[in-house]
């Protein structure tokens, strides 16, 4: 499928003569506001992008790499673009596996890692040169975005100082490279000012954010903050949009942000990938493994923010995993009482240390197993939406459809969680926050309607 994005104006008399570009962008959250910074600087120099491969004059690809099906999608998207176009540059985290790339398709142009802008710019210019000024400086609301004009990802971070042992992202994207503090804010201002009403914070290793750093001091209208997740997430509260965060590793100073979703300064909204519910098999992927423990931190924050939704991911069938430590891992779920869950059976990355761990899970088993897990928090799921009838919610609508209104609460982060659907037709545009009385709900999504005042 091609997935280009065509966010430039194609209309100029400089459109019509100018470097034709092709953009593909796969991948989580930080591939793409990598792939945004690539598309803002392809625009800043006047290249056009085109929506189709036959029309581009080359093909930029960002890839993702970190499992196996992500591997074979970025793989097959290459191909694609080379059979229809036959030049193509390859960016991303397959990337930085060149050798991959290289082998399967050696008649690529360029191959560069991720979030490497000056890479793939040099790239580009050395197949088709700029036609403007490589240097001219961008207005901020020229900037492209490949989200809806209501919300964005806000990247705080690159790379990641632990070593999970089913993961390969520091081999692909570093340590920990913290972004100024300044610079952030300056760029959740612009993004707010330009209409955005929710701001998504990511990295891969989000509450670690300034420890890179010292957590020294950077100033920002004028006053001092120091360098640090919750100094950040109490400035960007002060801006007049919704604050959601993603992917916090649980540090113990993840306790100082409760208090911040508790009095409103930022969604009530927690997602912590927590990975497994044994503490062995945590061990084993030498993740923080102490069980009981963030099953008391998880009833201390309810206790002290009763509104908060937590989300978290788990993987099943990782190497080792005995029947004994599903059956845990299915208590910790039911003890936990998670309202949004992802879950994904252990997949054998190249180059992931669990690789040379013994006693591998049979693949029927891992489908068996993620079956059963995710019949547990459907039940769960199920229960605590139900819960919701009757409830008033402020909601973020996401799109207008001929029947309905497709919207989101605090405890829906896009893409990934539920919705909450509006049936009929209603005078509501995209982007617009209103308010509903929840109707009725299944395991994923709620209804509701429009509260009349």
């Amino acid at each position: 499928m091609e997935q280009f994005q065509n966010p430039l104006n194609t209309s100029s008399p400089l459109s019509q003569t100018a470097p034709r570009i092709g953009f593909v962008s796969l991948g989580c959250p930080k591939a793409t506001v990598d792939s945004e910074r690539i598309l803002t600087q392809l625009r800043a120099e006047g290249y056009q992008l085109q929506p189709t491969y036959a029309e581009a004059d080359l093909v930029i690809i960002n890839t993702c790499g970190f499992i196996d099906a992500a591997v074979d999608e970025s793989l097959d998207a290459i191909g694609q673009a080379l059979d229809a176009n036959g030049r193509v540059i390859v960016t991303g985290c397959l990337g930085a596996r060149a050798e991959l790339v290289r082998e399967r398709y050696p008649d690529v142009l360029a191959v560069t890692g991720p979030h490497a802008l000056a890479e793939v710019m040099a790239a580009v210019h050395a197949q088709l040169p700029a036609p403007c000024d490589p240097f001219v400086s961008l207005i901020p609301p020229q900037a492209v975005r490949l989200t809806p004009n209501h919300y964005a990802y806000l990247k705080i971070s690159e790379g990641c100082n632990h070593r999970c042992r089913f993961c390969i992202i520091p081999s692909l994207r570093g340590d920990l490279v913290s972004r100024p503090l300044g610079e952030i804010l300056d760029e959740a201002s612009r993004l707010v000012e330009s209409g955005v009403r929710e701001l998504l914070v990511v990295a891969q290793d989000t509450s670690a954010y300034g420890l890179d750093l010292g957590h020294r001091p950077d100033f920002w209208g004028g006053r001092p903050l120091r360098t640090h997740i919750t100094e950040l997430a109490r400035t960007l509260g002060e801006l007049p949009a919704w604050i959601r965060l993603h992917y916090v590793y649980p540090y113990p100073h993840v306790d100082e942000l409760i208090p911040l979703m508790a009095e409103g300064v930022m969604l009530p909204y927690l997602d912590m990938p927590l990975q497994h519910g044994s503490e062995a098999i945590l061990r084993a992927m030498r993740r923080p493994a102490a069980t009981e423990k963030v099953l008391d931190r998880v009833a201390r924050w309810r206790a002290e923010c009763p509104e908060l939704v937590l989300r978290s991911t788990f993987i099943v069938g990782f190497p080792g995993e005995t029947e004994d430590d599903f059956a845990r891992l299915l208590d910790f779920l039911r003890a936990a009482q998670l309202d949004r869950v992802g879950c994904f059976p252990y997949s054998a990355v190249a180059g992931a240390a669990a690789n040379d761990l013994p006693n591998p899970v049979p693949e029927a088993v891992k489908q068996e197993r993620l079956e059963r897990f995710m019949a547990v928090q459907a039940e769960i799921s199920r229960d605590k939406l139900t819960a919701r009838i009757g409830q008033r919610l402020t909601v973020l609508v996401d799109a207008v459809e001929d029947d309905a209104i497709i919207a989101r609460s605090y405890g829906d982060a896009p893409e990934i969680d539920g919705e909450v659907i509006i049936e009929g037709e209603w005078e509501i545009n995209a982007g617009d926050f209103i308010e509903v009385i929840i109707t009725d709900a299944d395991e994923h999504d709620l209804w509701a309607q429009p509260v009349e005042d």
